[in-house]
């Protein structure tokens, strides 16, 4: 890749190298993205091909138009199914923190293991009341 203006726009978009506002492609899109309008549509969640049009070219994508269709669709699709999972009635039903049902396996809580820190302290080039010293790197 030779990053030279000739490039074409999807080859700099996978680029490892490339970096939003790099001398490249100069883009101050990337900070701020405006809510999506979503009036006149029969879904509120429902997107419109100029929404995956601004999507792409924010994400820096280079979609055929075949590509943005299916895209299109497959988005709205997600989004249909946020939707159906917002309209369940869920009055009543306690949080869970886990799809499952589980159970802890919960051990006694006892020491196991001998106190060893003078030993290990020992061996410390820097040692003040039983604190490891180490060296400033910050000045």
């Amino acid at each position: 890749m030779d990053g030279g203006p000739g490039q074409s726009r999807r080859r700099r978009s996978i680029d490892p190298f490339f970096r939003p506002g790099s001398p490249q492609k100069r883009r101050e899109s990337y900070l701020i993205i405006p809510s999506l309008h979503y009036e006149n549509r029969g879904s509120p969640l429902a997107l419109t091909p100029s929404d995956v049009a601004r999507i792409a070219d924010l994400a820096r994508l280079e979609l055929t138009p075949d590509e943005a269709d299916r895209t299109l669709g497959q988005l709205n699709r997600v989004l249909e199914l946020i939707e159906a999972l917002q309209a369940v009635d869920t009055t009543g039903v306690a949080p869970m923190t886990h799809a499952g049902d589980l159970t802890l396996r919960l051990r006694p809580d006892e020491v196991t293991e001998p106190d060893r820190r003078d030993d290990y302290q020992r061996v410390a080039p820097a040692v003040d009341h039983g604190l490891y010293l180490v060296p400033r790197v910050i000045e």
